[in-house]
């Protein structure tokens, strides 16, 4: 609990004074005024996130959180939780969507064992296991509150490893069969949705399944009562590890002026958590893509996200995060190698 405290305490807003230096600069670059768009709101945050004109993000990390879910017991995926191994191992030898995308962006790929089934057999994996996968939700907590804070403290601790490296950027990413299942309560908790609203097909269920997913996500809320204003609470009645895995990524990257790439739709619901138990941290992310899950365009509009890309679609473990690293990279050249008009010699009428 010492290590999230301290970094909450860390936590603070974006500094108003380098954004306003970065707004004035990026509306005086010879161009029109707005019409690089989205680049010159990147520029300009991430002058706010570090409190520099110019600031690096060319040393990147995507920190993968692998974990299980106790409620795939429930028919809640279509796939075998053996997989979550299968495609932890698959993220140390690059061959995965992330693992592609991420060799294209020249970013590490920090895979962490936080909660996996099973007893992982590979040196590249960072064993932080919790235990082996949450508990069934629909019958109970998914995890007790020290684990639910444990969770935030792995990944605020992996986070503060890469920091410590010199990494400028971060992005998060996760593994785990059956994890949509706790984003979407998350998203019905704290959104106030119903899980008709929000619950989507996942890792491509059935549809005639649908109506299970949908069923045991209620009879999950109803049977844990989580607190909506309280995150923790949350995250550990309806969460997973690898959520509260990555939300301490973001919190700790909030702390110490690194920009975090949040990814899809599980990464957005760890982005709910850490926003809920800090406000401030939101300014901190930016979003990389709208995932093609069905909660995932009510889960940005709650923390008024407006991902970059959209490219239909909806992989996770971090793929999106890795795509956007090269476009919020492109906003550090365009700020800092284009002339001002001043500088140009031009007066714009």
């Amino acid at each position: 609990m010492k290590i999230l405290e301290e970094t909450l305490k860390k936590i603070k807003p974006l500094d108003n004074k380098a954004m306003e230096e970065a707004r004035i600069r990026v509306d005086n670059l010879i161009k029109p005024k707005g019409s690089m768009g989205k680049l010159e709101d990147i520029a300009i945050q991430l002058s706010g996130i570090t409190g520099q004109l110019h600031p690096k993000v060319d040393n990147k990390s995507i920190i993968i959180m692998s974990a299980d879910h106790g409620v795939c017991e429930e028919g809640i995926a279509s796939c075998d939780q053996c997989v979550t191994v299968m495609q932890t191992n698959n993220f140390t030898k690059g061959l995965t969507g992330v693992g592609a995308l991420g060799k294209y962006a020249e970013a590490e790929l920090v895979v962490v064992d936080i909660g996996i089934k099973q007893d992982m057999d590979n040196p590249k994996v960072i064993n932080r296991k919790i235990r082996k996968g949450t508990s069934n939700l629909k019958k109970g907590p998914a995890m007790s509150r020290d684990e639910a804070i444990k969770s935030l403290e792995i990944g605020i601790e992996m986070a503060i490893n890469e920091i410590n490296k010199g990494k400028n950027i971060l992005g998060t990413g996760e593994m785990g069969i059956g994890n949509t299942t706790p984003s979407t309560a998350i998203l019905c908790v704290i959104g106030g949705y119903s899980p008709e609203e929000v619950t989507g097909v996942g890792a491509n269920l059935p549809k005639e399944k649908l109506a299970n997913k949908m069923e045991v996500i209620k009879t999950a809320i109803e049977v844990n009562k989580p607190d909506p204003k309280d995150a923790i609470d949350v995250l550990a009645k309806v969460g997973g590890f690898e959520i509260g895995g990555m939300a301490g990524v973001m919190l700790a990257g909030a702390a110490n002026s690194i920009p975090v790439v949040v990814d899809g739709f599980i990464s957005t619901a760890a982005a709910i958590i850490a926003c809920t138990l800090e406000p401030n941290v939101k300014g901190y992310l930016i979003p990389s893509h709208k995932s093609n899950e069905k909660g995932a365009k009510l889960a940005s509009e709650l923390l008024d996200f407006k991902p970059m890309l959209d490219m239909d679609m909806r992989l996770g473990e971090g793929s999106g995060a890795a795509l956007a690293f090269g476009i919020i990279e492109a906003t550090t050249y365009m700020n800092k190698e284009m002339i001002t008009f001043d500088e140009a010699g031009i007066n714009p009428a």
